[in-house]
């Protein structure tokens, strides 16, 4: 029998994607925290029990949260609500059902230190507001709800909204130079090569008929390989020039420059590497290189 999905969070930059890859599993609820037949605003924790109550899904899809890495600084009730309070009652609310619940986190619920691809077991440390608020969000699905999937991801870029791409283009337009940050390392995420993975990962848990929680548990889902923002950006504006000639970029000169030149609120992780082979090995997946998503990306921007 198909599974009944509920997705919340429905308009972000993931969950925009997951409604074309979920479409094909089952019958699909997809909501945001603007709809009225059912409550899909993660900070009305009783409305969103009465939602899963009501609709009674098979598997519960979370790609709503708090991104907002900088004003979580200042906004920390509300990053707790949304990033750790509202999974807890999806994980209590999809126990009760005995559905499988999909959630999404970040590698900033590390310290970003050292040069080497995080697994999931190693030790955490968030430098800030929103990976501690994550990370909590992310023991309490743990502890309340056995069949769960919560994918740690980075870097994330959709054709839809705004990206780091966009910006570099249009920096790249208007300015003679550039400064891009070039000693954080990470591996840029398509949200619609995440939605595919999430969407692989459901139909292979809910078709199994033993064994049902063996494959629940914490994955690291980025692209493969690494770069900088630096690295990143030269890409952007060399890849820009081969898919469109007629492009006008004004810029002459990328510069790398430290994260210390660009003071934010929230520290970021210098080191966002995250290992896959957990991923890949227990799904049977293979995850193509950063460059052929955002390629893909900008063939379509552009």
């Amino acid at each position: 029998m198909k599974p009944k999905i509920l997705l919340l969070g429905k308009n972000g930059q993931v969950g925009w994607e997951l409604q074309r890859s979920l479409a094909p599993l089952g019958e699909l609820i997809a909501l945001d925290r603007h709809s009225t037949a059912y409550c899909g605003d993660l900070s009305n924790l009783a409305g969103l029990a009465n939602t899963v109550q009501a609709i009674r899904p098979d598997v519960i899809v979370n790609a709503a949260a708090h991104t907002a890495v900088d004003k979580a600084e200042s906004e920390h009730d509300l990053a707790r609500t949304l990033n750790t309070l509202a999974p807890e009652v999806l994980a209590r609310e999809a126990a009760t059902l005995g559905a499988w619940l999909v959630h999404y986190s970040t590698d900033y619920v590390f310290d970003g230190s050292g040069d080497t691809p995080w697994t999931e077991t190693d030790a955490t440390g968030p430098l800030s507001v929103y990976g501690a608020s994550k990370l909590e969000g992310e023991r309490l699905i743990a502890q309340h709800c056995p069949r769960h999937l919560i994918f740690r991801t980075s870097w994330v870029y959709a054709a839809r909204g705004g990206n780091f791409a966009k910006t570099m283009l249009r920096l790249a337009q208007e300015r003679d130079k550039l400064t891009v940050i070039n000693d954080q390392f990470g591996a840029p995420t398509g949200a619609d090569l995440i939605a595919d993975i999430t969407a692989h990962a459901i139909r292979q848990v809910t078709q199994e008929q033993v064994n049902t929680t063996q494959r629940a548990g914490i994955y690291h889902l980025v692209a493969s390989g690494q770069t900088t923002w630096f690295d990143y950006a030269k890409h952007v504006l060399a890849q820009a020039e081969i898919v469109q000639p007629a492009i006008k970029l004004k810029v002459t000169e990328v510069l790398p420059v430290r994260t210390s030149a660009f003071p934010t609120p929230a520290k970021r992780p210098h080191n966002s590497r995250l290992n896959t082979h957990k991923l890949q090995i227990t799904f049977n997946l293979t995850l193509p290189p950063w460059q052929a998503g955002v390629n893909r990306m900008l063939a379509e921007i552009i």
